[in-house]
């Protein structure tokens, strides 16, 4: 079985159009995973793994294009379902929580104002930058604890 063109195979380099269909599909299926790398979001592996299955199953068992395509569907749809449900029960779980959140790590650090908070608003030293703090009116120079973040504001109180 080969692939074939509306307007024949002159359009298409030889081995395209020598083609079998199980090739392509463990091609697309291995493609697609290895997409999953570059792409991360835990989708396009599934995706993968049906047109590899279809491709086995199309390399086995002669069957035509357009049952091949119903069968990549259905695993897709099945596959993506599984998948949904099994990370559903079986949450990933970190060791760090706080591994990408900066201002959640900083949480119980003392810092020096390096700008006064006037009206609730300041900056802090932290590290080699400063931050902008937010807290109780205090001059420059003074120790402050952080208690939380606010997105990229620290919340701070007297230390």
């Amino acid at each position: 079985m080969r692939w074939h063109t509306a307007k024949g195979d002159a359009d298409m380099p030889d081995w395209i159009a020598n083609m079998e269909p199980h090739w392509a599909w463990l091609s697309i299926g291995v493609l697609l995973a290895a997409a999953e790398i570059v792409a991360p979001g835990f989708f396009l592996v599934w995706l993968g793994a049906a047109a590899i299955v279809t491709g086995v199953v199309a390399w086995i068992v002669p069957i035509g294009i357009p049952l091949q395509l119903a069968i990549f569907a259905l695993l897709s749809i099945v596959a993506l379902y599984a998948g949904r449900k099994y990370l559903r029960d079986n949450p990933i779980t970190t060791t760090d929580p706080l591994l990408n959140q900066r201002g959640g790590r900083l949480v119980g650090e003392v810092l020096t104002v390096t700008k006064a908070i006037e009206d609730g608003r300041g900056r802090a030293k932290v590290g080699d930058g400063e931050w902008p703090v937010r807290g109780p009116d205090t001059v420059e120079g003074s120790k402050v604890r952080v208690v939380s973040a606010d997105g990229g504001v620290l919340v701070v109180e007297l230390a």
